[in-house]
């Protein structure tokens, strides 16, 4: 569909984090309505199943750790010398660090989190900005643990709070550019990532955690993965022309 038509057509995407399910289900969206899109990640072997399932000749990977400099760097040069520009990226990478109360909490396994999630998000966000054209969109997929507090995950929940921070003065910034700049607040989605979290959290199996965090949420269930994709395409796309600075909830009413 590239070239043609669609919401997002002709446009040239990076996706951070490309290699888990809401990068793949995001890049999978974005192509379909038009996109051409570059999956960067550290998994070389998910990253290589990503590309493989998509399987079409609008998307292309990199290997990137986003808390290198010199390897963002290259991500953000490498799309633009793939594509010829660099118009929506998608800040996705990031991790969660297991579970503990915070006056236990393991200060190296808090600057880890910390390092991936807000270090890892900053430089992705750095060097997609000084690339991106005029009027395109930069996406950071922070959490609903960016609008909410949630015991024992303090490390996890203190990075997706500072991703809103990001968000918010990288949007004042690049407002003259007419670059928008939201954050998305996925609630739990129902994929790998999470349900190790839940696990981790509950002490549960991965379907009693998950009964049990359907139980937390109003609307009773996860997210699919495409359900976020959808939000992707639409923060990318023009029909969100207007929508800057702003923390975008997709979470079933967890946060409300």
């Amino acid at each position: 569909m590239t070239g043609g038509a669609g919401r997002v057509a002709g446009r040239a995407v990076l996706i951070s984090g490309g290699a888990g399910s809401i990068g793949l289900a995001s890049a999978r969206a974005l192509i379909d309505e038009g996109a051409q899109v570059m999956l960067a990640d550290l998994d070389e072997a998910g990253l290589a199943a990503a590309t493989d399932a998509l399987g079409h000749a609008e998307v292309a990977s990199l290997l990137c750790d986003v808390t290198v400099e010199d390897q963002v760097a290259a991500a953000v040069a490498g799309t633009v010398e793939r594509f010829g520009k660099l118009d929506v990226a998608f800040v996705n990478a990031g991790v969660a660090g297991a579970p503990s109360p915070l006056v236990d909490f393991p200060v190296e396994l808090f600057e880890r989190v910390l390092r991936v999630n807000v270090v890892g998000s900053m430089l992705v966000c750095k060097h997609a900005l000084r690339a991106i054209t005029d009027g395109g969109s930069l996406i950071i997929n922070s959490s609903v643990t960016g609008l909410v507090g949630i015991p024992n995950i303090a490390a996890y929940v203190t990075a997706k709070h500072a991703l809103v921070g990001l968000m918010r003065t990288a949007a004042k910034e690049m407002a003259g550019r007419g670059v928008r700049v939201n954050s998305l607040h996925p609630g739990p989605v129902d994929n790998a990532f999470q349900h190790e979290i839940e696990m981790a959290e509950t002490g549960e199996s991965s379907a009693q955690a998950q009964k049990i965090f359907d139980s937390m949420i109003p609307l009773g269930r996860h997210a699919a993965p495409a359900e976020i994709a959808a939000a992707v395409v639409y923060l990318a796309s023009d029909e969100s022309a207007f929508m800057t600075g702003h923390t975008f909830a997709l979470d079933g009413g967890l946060s409300g």
